[in-house]
């Protein structure tokens, strides 16, 4: 193997494993781990661990989609998107098979230890094994296997639970050991955020989706619908964290999360102004570091409260 034929496989590699995916589940488990720091109960064994298995289930479910989509014919030449390893030719399903294997055997280790740490009681044992494996089905079954529920519009709802639900509510409980009902504000607004995300990224997608039978929520609303819905995910994740604090912090530091508004508003009249899919690709970057900035600076807020 010649080194420019290395360097280009691992480029491939990184292509397919989307490190600038990673911030999404980061964002999440800071946001429970800065609840829990709120409530006094913050563990860094735990929190840290919370942080492993998550990018570790976010790189499964990014290789998934790759082997996945390839597979079904979804990633063609016309996808507007960049190209993956698989696509390229330069990963073979082979090769793709192999690594989901490891990083589903790294996933289970990373959430293994997670449980061993932060678990005591029998039942917190067995039921976070259970959502553990749930997850792992979750990030392979997403477009892989025989029916894949992103391919049938199931993408968002998904999404909205493991970025919201499970991740924040999930890392909450495993500090603090039990469950707040505040705590559904924040990690409602975290799962919206994550969902506004794969919005964009199926609105660029939108054309070569609905042409190869891949019917996400964005073509099935229809791209002027899809924009509309991209809006209230925002406008509703906003009010969550909004509510939450008005009901529960005190304090000016605890509105910090609001200097990343300017941010989010500018996306929402930027993808309502553009109804064009190549219009999205710069629009995927910045909402991801919306998202990631407006969980950040509400943790720090919790924090400081």
């Amino acid at each position: 193997m010649s080194p420019t034929t290395s360097i280009s496989q691992i480029q491939a590699w990184l292509e397919s494993l989307r490190p600038k995916t990673l911030p999404l589940a980061v964002a999440a488990v800071i946001t429970g781990s800065a609840l829990a720091s709120w409530t006094g109960h913050f563990k860094w064994p735990v929190a840290l661990l919370a942080l492993l298995t998550a990018a570790m289930l976010q790189i499964l479910s990014n290789l998934a989609n790759d082997y996945g989509d390839v597979v079904k014919g979804s990633d063609t030449r016309e996808r507007i998107g960049p190209m993956r390893g698989m696509q390229k030719g330069l990963i073979t399903a082979r090769q793709m098979k192999n690594a989901l294997k490891i990083t589903v055997l790294l996933s289970c280790l990373s959430g293994i230890a997670l449980i061993a740490v932060a678990c005591n009681s029998p039942s917190d044992i067995l039921g976070f094994l259970a959502l553990g494996l749930l997850a792992i089905v979750a990030a392979i079954t997403y477009t892989v296997g025989t029916r894949p529920y992103g391919y049938l519009g199931l993408g968002d709802i998904s999404v909205l639970i493991f970025f919201g639900y499970l991740s924040v509510l999930g890392t909450y409980y495993l500090q603090v050991g039990t469950f707040s009902i505040s705590t559904l504000l924040p990690a409602t607004a975290s799962g919206l955020l994550a969902v506004a995300v794969l919005n964009i990224n199926n609105l660029r997608d939108i054309e070569s989706d609905r042409q190869n039978g891949k019917n996400t929520l964005a073509v099935r609303l229809g791209g002027k619908k899809a924009r509309y819905y991209h809006a209230v995910l925002l406008i509703t994740a906003m009010l969550c964290l909004i509510v939450f604090t008005l009901l529960y912090l005190n304090g000016w530091l605890s509105w910090l999360f609001l200097l990343a508004f300017p941010l989010l508003l500018t996306q929402i009249a930027q993808v309502l102004r553009d109804p064009t899919p190549e219009g999205m690709r710069s629009k995927l970057v910045q909402m991801v570091k919306a998202a990631l900035l407006t969980n950040i600076l509400f943790s720090i807020g919790l924090v400081l409260n």
